[in-house]
């Protein structure tokens, strides 16, 4: 017998990031944490900015970042509508750092509440990336 598997689409607003079979997909909802396997019970949520790991079928692991989005969950179907997606092997972690580090003094300058808005929103983001490219990092073993 075989083992249930999930179609995962993960696309953002520019193009398709990923689309395949998986076991699991693990995303960050705006009420926390979701496990999706096969037979999921429908779901429509939208999704905080953050990291989605999937667990392919040969149990090896893809994660990507996403600025934010909606998630569609159907018993064999999983989408991820990310306004912004890239696979975390792709991020530049050197200019996400130092792009963090801008918006954390931008922060600290107390500029006008438009910019802190901004530079919190940007935060955010950046914090997302880094924590995605670490959770790539971890689970390759490196440090």
């Amino acid at each position: 017998m075989t083992t249930p598997t999930l179609r995962i689409e993960i696309v953002s607003a520019e193009k398709q990031i990923f689309s395949g079979e998986g076991r699991m997909v693990f995303v960050t909802g705006e009420m926390g944490e979701l496990g999706i396997a096969p037979g999921h019970s429908q779901l429509l949520t939208s999704l905080r900015a953050g990291h989605v790991r999937v667990i392919l079928k040969n149990d090896e692991e893809e994660v990507f970042y996403i600025s934010g989005g909606m998630l569609e969950v159907q018993p064999y179907v999983v989408s991820v509508l990310a306004d912004t997606a890239m696979r975390a092997a792709d991020i530049d972690e050197a200019s996400a750092i130092a792009a963090k580090e801008q918006a954390e003094k931008s922060l600290a300058g107390k500029v006008a509440k438009l910019d802190v808005a901004r530079a919190t929103a940007e935060l955010a983001e950046l914090t997302a990336q880094i924590n995605a490219v670490h959770q790539l990092k971890k689970r390759a073993g490196v440090k």
